[in-house]
């Protein structure tokens, strides 16, 4: 007798598909989605983190920062544990379609803020050290008076 070692995998239904323009119609704190993940990963997943904004650690205003956008970055960056992860996907209620020019727009937008915040790095270490001059020349100043 053969054993199926993935059983009910043929039942599965498939996952709903949101577009974009769909996920930006829901960016109130009563009904607030959230895109996150990356396609290497299998996604980008859409959630509903509506019931969730009063749980957030972070407080809900985190989350309407974000809301009806993409917050891969966003949540990323912060370095979510593992059970911060598992508490997502309680939320997911789809996968956003991303059609050919859909693809080529996010990618545009991501390579945008990518090379404004290089830029914007560029400058903070020298700012940094005109301010430490200046106030370095103000105390001299006002040691010879």
């Amino acid at each position: 007798f053969f054993h199926d070692p993935k059983p009910f995998s043929i039942y599965k239904m498939a996952m709903k598909e949101y577009k974009m323009s769909d996920v930006e119609k829901h960016s109130t704190e009563e009904d607030c989605w959230v895109t996150i993940g990356t396609a290497d990963k299998g996604g980008p997943f859409v959630y509903d983190v509506t019931k969730y904004l009063d749980e957030h650690p972070g407080g809900a205003e985190v989350l309407l920062d974000v809301a009806g956008q993409d917050a891969t970055d966003q949540f990323e960056d912060i370095g979510h544990s593992s059970d911060a992860r598992k508490e997502l996907a309680k939320y997911k209620i789809g996968k956003l379609y991303l059609d050919p020019e859909e693809v080529k727009r996010l990618a545009a937008e991501k390579e945008a803020r990518e090379l404004a915040a290089k830029n914007a790095g560029g400058m903070g270490p020298i700012v940094a050290v005109l301010v430490v001059a200046a106030a370095v020349a103000y105390y001299f100043l006002v040691m010879q008076q």
